[in-house]
């Protein structure tokens, strides 16, 4: 079987190798479309000509209306029996500021240095458009694809995916399939593809205090005046000790343990400590891999994400503030429901400091996919087939995607394997992603799917 799979995908990848200029040229079309969801900056426009080059791909594809932006839905299929596989991402992008720090403009897509630089190119829209791709070049080398396809492009991940999951529970039977596929995010550091089958969780939260109507003298009203600012770090110092264990109560209830299987694959993810404190910036790093893995994909976090209170400005202005807020993402993980959590942040609160208000910000639950599962196999054997190299098999990773949208409402199986390079700047200026990444995205597509054909016929 390995000799005829290979025999028949050096078709695929003769096309991809014919039609590089074309591919590249029909990516740029898409990124040029601004679709910035946060402020509804050309989402239906982008949403509308992606659904245009999916059909022009051979795929039927619509509009389908969500109570935000809408999703374009897609499909090709095979039988009515047939292996499903449904093909998730989003084309909705962050915004471009500041705008000031790009070398060339935000959204005209440039090549450098054998890089597409363009916001939105690596997150998510060249990974979208290289599934779209992959399926056009399968159609047009062999016909017919080998499983049913479906396609869920989303405009609002960015956003953090408000609706998602009341489209998926509104329309179970049309997604109705055995595997879920995405590919988003970056690639491994090391530069080996992986397949990643978990995502943490994302709860967050503002916490606001006050203290008189308005601002006041700080000599002339110091120690008169309360100030909401220490209010905030004194409910801060109950939550958390110096080793970084969240003290709420029962905040770490129903946490589930890792597998020795999963904890096996973790201790085998590559981990280099000197290119780590190149990546972020910071040298103070002395976790080993083990730890390092652990405290990435296998904890929950307690960040504050943001501060403010008082006078920020230049020089200084001796205020005593009337109010002061915190936010905060709290990062869960799998089987800790941010409900829950929430519900005991609020207790706490109210115990220590009940004068402070606590806003919800927006969650999203963890997800997790069995390693073990025999389906995952046949994707990692896949991915080995794409790149030629065995890829990293990762039992979860410390970013969130509304990935429990399709483990836990759909109850299907999900992975992730992500086209992008490490150092995609996602979310920042000068976003980029490599060419030939973008290519190989498009041809691991391919071979995905003949794998699953494969596989759906023993």
């Amino acid at each position: 079987m390995g000799e005829k799979l290979e025999m028949n995908l050096a078709i695929v990848n003769d096309l991809i190798e014919e039609r590089k200029e074309q591919y590249l040229q029909q990516l740029f079309s898409l990124l040029k479309q601004e679709s910035i969801s946060t402020t509804n900056v050309g989402v239906r426009e982008c949403a509308q000509l992606l659904k245009e080059m999916m059909q022009a791909s051979g795929i039927e594809s619509r509009l389908i209306e969500t109570e935000g932006h809408p999703v374009v839905y897609g499909e090709w299929l095979k039988a009515e029996n047939a292996f499903t596989v449904l093909i998730y991402g989003h084309y909705d992008v962050q915004p471009p500021e500041p705008i000031e720090e790009w070398q060339s403009p935000p959204f005209e897509p440039t090549l450098r240095e054998g890089r597409i630089y363009c916001r939105g190119v690596g997150d998510n829209k060249g990974q979208l458009m290289a599934q779209v791709l992959a399926i056009k070049t399968y159609l047009d080398s062999f016909g017919e694809l080998p499983v049913n396809v479906k396609l869920v492009f989303e405009g609002e991940e960015e956003n953090g995916s408000p609706h998602l999951a009341s489209f998926v529970e509104r329309h179970k039977e049309l997604l109705a399939c055995d595997l879920v596929y995405t590919s988003d995010g970056p690639m491994h550091v090391s530069g080996i593809p992986s397949v990643e089958l978990g995502v943490r969780g994302i709860l967050g939260v503002e916490l606001v205090a006050h203290g008189a109507k308005w601002d006041h003298h700080s000599g002339n009203l110091g120690n008169i005046a309360p100030n909401p600012a220490w209010m905030l770090i004194d409910l801060l110092k109950t939550m958390r000790d110096e080793q970084g264990r969240v003290l709420i109560e029962g905040f770490y209830d129903n946490i589930r343990q890792p597998t020795a299987y999963e904890l096996d694959l973790f201790r085998k993810l590559p981990f280099d400590r000197q290119e780590l404190i190149k990546q972020i910036g910071y040298t103070d790093i002395e976790e080993d891999a083990e730890t390092f893995y652990r405290l990435l994909s296998l904890e929950p976090t307690f960040n504050i994400c943001g501060f403010h209170s008082g006078y920020g400005g230049d020089g200084s202005k001796t205020i005593i503030p009337a109010k002061a807020s915190v936010k905060m993402d709290i990062r869960l993980v799998i089987d800790q429901d941010p409900d829950d959590i929430y519900q005991k942040l609020c207790r706490h609160v109210k115990k220590h400091a009940p004068a402070v208000e606590v806003l919800h910000q927006g969650d999203m639950r963890p997800s997790r996919t069995s390693a073990e599962l025999e389906i995952v196999k046949v994707v990692v054997e896949a991915v080995k087939d794409a790149y030629s190299i065995d890829p990293l098999l990762v039992p979860g990773v410390g970013g969130s995607l509304p990935d429990y949208v399709w483990t836990q409402i759909l109850g299907v199986p999900s992975v992730m394997v992500p086209y992008a390079n490490a150092d995609e700047a996602n979310h920042a200026p000068n976003e980029n992603m490599a060419v030939e990444l973008f290519y190989k995205g498009i041809s691991c597509t391919c071979h995905v799917l003949h794998r699953l054909g494969e596989f759906s016929r023993i």
